[in-house]
């Protein structure tokens, strides 16, 4: 069934007001969240695409005008109210400028405020692909190509920047569809040996009994078939870069003459034994768990270590969805650049992006691309990407497992009691994975080190 609803965030300070007007705001339609201020307006925006934000200017804190351009530059169909008791016309039309849909001055009538919505929103629907030129802003979270600015894109930019002025050898993880290739182009492409050749193998496309001759190259009359003498990949790659994709597929032979050549930086061809020196940077790629592996025994634990000098870690989609924005507006932009003949500006329903920001995305970024490359072909004539533009299984998306866990018994519950045990098992929780440091722990659950305290406090006294 189709969500009609528009969802709409409140950001006030004053609690008795901010209240009134979303119980009104409720009785009219909306959906209503309620934010007492900038800081948790922005949370809010991370977790949901909203359709429209009314921001008081004036907050402690982070004020309403940050906000607002925050808002505008994740969701570029987003709608923005501003409300204020320092109507002046000079914050009228800073506010505009900023990207406001409208502005209105307290105190107001709640009939005012109503009429404001209801035009910014016909205005919206009739101009839909003016909204869509703001999200060029995404240009100013991206490293090389890598779009995102959730905390765990943060740290791998950062990452990223350290050890690409380096030489040494990289480990890249991540499930499929998270980018591994891409993050090594980018590392190659801010090093120093950008001008050298990227040379990227698969290491699971090609059968083992051709691997290392594609690895390190063969002499002519080497096996059936080298009716000449070729150069392997390492050569290829000298005083470059070498991307081995899904090195943990290597067979056990094979990974002890990898092992050579890193040591040694030096290869020999098959049927040759004459060492060619090579300078090749490698960085190695794989969705398997490779520290299983090794203790399977199917991967040598002097080549992991070898391998593993600097693990960059790629986090899955589902685990960054406040990206998903960014990513849409990239992929829309390029997608319809490259359309033939190429086409207008689009957009993303706030529905869709809903949808799109709820699924879980098991492909990951490469996932997300395609049903936005289907989305894009399927949706000729029009500025706008809707719900029913998103390939089935998107559509179709049932409960998700935080629903299904969170299932409201017949019997019910104590609700007071349930809270008290959900937070006690997320805070032990934190506490294991940072080995007891609270203020990891404290950053895990997004509290402040002295707001965790008090908690663990509290709950040895219950």
């Amino acid at each position: 069934m189709a969500d009609i609803t528009k969802h709409l965030l409140i950001v006030e300070d004053e609690a008795p007001l901010r209240e009134v007007v979303a119980e009104r705001l409720a009785d009219a339609g909306y959906g209503v969240v309620q934010a007492s201020n900038g800081e948790e307006a922005l949370e809010r925006l991370a977790e949901f695409a909203f359709d429209i934000i009314v921001t008081d200017l004036r907050l402690p804190g982070l004020d309403g005008g940050k906000v607002l351009e925050a808002a505008i530059a994740r969701y570029p169909e987003i709608i923005v109210i501003v409300v204020t008791g320092y109507g002046t016309v000079k914050d009228a039309v800073e506010a505009i400028k900023r990207g406001a849909a409208d502005f209105v001055t307290k105190p107001f009538q709640f009939d005012e405020l109503l009429y404001a919505l209801e035009s910014a929103l016909e205005q919206r629907r009739l101009k839909s692909e003016n909204a869509y030129l703001r999200s060029q802003l995404e240009r100013r979270y991206s490293f090389t190509g890598i779009i995102g600015r959730s905390r765990p894109m943060r740290d791998l930019f950062q990452l990223l920047e350290t050890v690409s002025g380096t030489s040494s050898t990289i480990l890249v993880t991540g499930e499929t569809g998270t980018g591994k290739e891409l993050v090594a182009r980018a590392i190659h492409h801010n090093s120093p040996r950008r001008n050298g050749p990227f040379v990227a193998l698969n290491c699971s496309a090609i059968p083992e009994t051709l691997l290392e001759a594609e690895l390190f190259g063969h002499v002519r009359g080497a096996f059936t078939g080298a009716v000449a003498t070729r150069v392997g990949r390492f050569e290829a790659a000298h005083r470059g870069t070498l991307l081995l994709d899904e090195v943990g597929t290597m067979g056990g032979p094979l990974q002890m003459k990898l092992l050579r050549a890193l040591q040694e930086r030096e290869v020999e061809r098959v049927g040759d034994s004459r060492p060619i020196k090579v300078d090749v940077r490698v960085i190695a790629a794989t969705n398997s768990d490779m520290a299983k592996l090794v203790s399977e025994g199917r991967f040598r634990e002097d080549l992991f270590y070898r391998l593993n000098v600097i693990p960059v870690v790629l986090p899955p989609l589902r685990d960054r969805r406040e990206d998903i924005p960014l990513l849409v507006q990239h992929f829309l932009e390029r997608f319809c650049r490259e359309f033939a003949p190429p086409r207008p500006p689009m957009t993303v329903s706030q529905q869709a992006m809903r949808r799109l920001m709820a699924y879980a995305w098991p492909g990951n970024v490469r996932q997300l691309e395609n049903a936005l490359e289907r989305a894009v072909a399927l949706s000729p004539g029009r500025t706008q990407i809707e719900m029913a533009d998103l390939p089935p299984d998107v559509q179709e998306m049932g409960p998700s497992p935080a629903s299904a866990a969170f299932a409201l018994p017949d019997g019910g519950i104590d609700l007071q009691a349930y809270v008290s045990n959900v937070e006690r098992e997320l805070i032990h929780q934190s506490l294991e994975r940072s080995g007891g440091n609270k203020g990891r722990a404290a950053q895990l659950l997004n509290l402040k080190r002295t707001t965790l305290v008090e908690k663990l406090k509290r709950l040895d006294r219950e």
